[in-house]
């Protein structure tokens, strides 16, 4: 997104909590990834619009994109996943001390092994994938099974820092990260059940609808 663009829509977002900003300058101190302000403020206008009654998570990181779906829409009960033992503590505590209603539920382990127990919590209304960006398409295939017929599929980080539109035939890490989320792309584009656009907010948000 043109910089200038980018300054013009921060200067839209409302003021945050406390809580947002502790929490944002926890992740930026200790290079934690969580959502970019404008893409996290676009799934949070999403959550409004679409009023899930439960929604489905995959990659709790600290609790913060949970913590702000739920700010979004406080009836949403969430489930989230994370298998990083340190991030889950740090989830499991932050969700503690800002929804202490039980709203948000939060396992342990990685999604694609856990898939009983996350399914025992099934349907889901809303699924956000954002965690291990080589697994996107088995996290899509696995967890679009447990959700309702006219659920949404959030797919975070779909232009990895503009890196998927780069023709580079480097093959660093990063760039070997984003021929695997162009590939995701491509996948999600042909989908024969489902539906994708991709907006340039925040870092790139797929979302795909049943067709």
């Amino acid at each position: 997104m043109d910089k200038q663009i980018e300054e013009y829509l921060m200067h839209t977002i409302d003021k945050k909590a406390d809580w947002v900003s502790r929490l944002e300058e926890y992740a930026a101190e200790n290079r934690v990834p969580i959502m970019e302000p404008l893409g996290m403020d676009f799934l949070m206008q999403i959550v409004r619009l679409k009023k899930p009654k439960k929604i489905l998570e995959i990659g709790s990181a600290i609790g913060y994109s949970a913590l702000r779906m739920l700010e979004a829409s406080p009836e949403t009960q969430i489930v989230t996943i994370e298998r990083d033992e340190i991030r889950y503590q740090e989830a499991v505590s932050n969700i503690n001390k800002l929804a202490p209603e039980n709203k948000i539920t939060v396992i342990f382990g990685d999604a694609l092994e856990e898939t009983n127990e996350i399914k025992k919590l099934a349907p889901y209304d809303l699924l956000f994938i954002d965690a291990a960006k080589g697994q996107y398409q088995r996290f899509f295939e696995t967890y679009s099974e447990y959700l309702t017929e006219d659920a949404i599929i959030i797919s975070d980080n779909v232009l990895f820092k503009g890196l998927v539109a780069n023709s580079s035939s480097d093959k660093d890490r990063l760039t070997n990260l984003a021929i695997k989320i162009r590939t995701y792309n491509e996948w999600l584009i042909k989908h024969p059940s489902y539906k994708t656009s991709i907006v340039p907010i925040g870092d790139g948000v797929a979302i795909s609808v049943r067709r």
